[in-house]
């Protein structure tokens, strides 16, 4: 009977130790759909010498709807639309992206922290270390994210955007 008690006891220490231990290393699901509110509104990016981004987000339902151009010297260069949906199966965003003139893109992006976004070619989200092209974000204030572009795992621009008051 000693003995029973005995190992019951073990077997339940064991068991509320590795309960306790789990608990301690799991970490809390990040809320998609709260963390991609911050792109919401005007921004801006200057791209290169007098060329400059105007992007403008918009909520739409758990996602939102992007109108963005480019202009050089005041001249429309590239012209655009996106939508991004939440898509609850993969956790991430996915979004249509549609630049006049040239077929429909669909990316994947998601927050890997707070602050921190990957953002990449949907057919390359099972296997995000493959992926010829990404990028990775930061936003560095309610008022400011920047992107680097990787191509072939080297960071090849950075660019900083700026929500418009």
């Amino acid at each position: 009977m000693k003995k029973l008690c005995f190992t019951t006891m073990i077997a339940v220490f064991i068991l509320l130790f590795t309960n306790g231990l789990q608990a301690q290393t799991s970490q809390a699901t990040l809320n998609q759909v709260e963390l991609m509110k911050q792109f919401l509104g005007n921004w801006k990016c200057e791209v290169g010498k007098d060329t400059v981004v105007f992007w403008n987000a918009r909520p739409y339902g758990t996602g939102f709807e992007v109108d963005y151009v480019t202009s050089t010297k005041g001249n429309l260069i590239m012209e655009a639309k996106q939508l991004f949906g939440y898509d609850r199966k993969t956790d991430k965003y996915l979004a249509a992206n549609m630049i006049k003139g040239f077929d429909i893109e669909i990316w994947a992006l998601w927050f890997i922290s707070d602050k921190n976004f990957e953002l990449m070619p949907s057919s390359d989200i099972s296997n995000p270390e493959k992926a010829i092209m990404k990028v990775k974000g930061e936003f560095k204030s309610p008022d400011v994210y920047v992107e680097t572009i990787i191509v072939n795992n080297e960071p090849v621009k950075t660019y900083t955007y700026t929500l418009m008051k």
